[in-house]
């Protein structure tokens, strides 16, 4: 009989099989309440979205050849780009690809809510016009 009390503690709800859309959402939803106060009326109109794989359409605009190869993706407009003439249009959306993620995650041995928060905090980077730089300051922030 083993020792129970070596194991990890594991998440909660976690059933040992890969998480899956909605636990990978609600990772997102955490990481979105960890951004500086400043940041969210910014955000509040983004949508969050969780899909296994970008489509081949989407690949192909990036010009990225493999599936696995994009973990998260911003669609609209940048803050910096906007005019205050401009209304309408559909709300900015950020899509974070599951597979991919859990890819990332079992090759990397980061933590997944980790992993989660850098993707989603890069894709919501671009909604700012941020650099790499700002994006890993914003990071470091949270």
């Amino acid at each position: 009989m083993s020792d129970k009390t070596a194991l990890p503690r594991l998440p909660a709800g976690w059933t040992g099989t890969a998480p899956d859309a909605d636990a990978l959402f609600a990772m997102a939803e955490a990481a979105l309440e960890q951004l500086p106060a400043v940041f969210k009326p910014h955000i509040e109109g983004i949508v969050i979205e969780i899909a296994e794989f970008a489509d081949d359409e989407t690949l192909q605009s990036l010009d990225i050849e493999h599936p696995y190869d994009l973990t998260g993706l911003y669609e609209g407009r940048p803050l910096t780009e906007r005019s205050i003439d401009q209304s309408g249009g559909m709300p900015d959306r950020v899509t974070l690809y599951r597979i991919p993620i859990l890819v990332e995650w079992i090759e990397g041995g980061e933590r997944l809510d980790w992993l989660v928060r850098h993707v989603l905090i890069h894709e919501i980077g671009h909604h700012f016009g941020f650099s790499d730089d700002d994006m890993h300051a914003l990071e470091r922030m949270t």
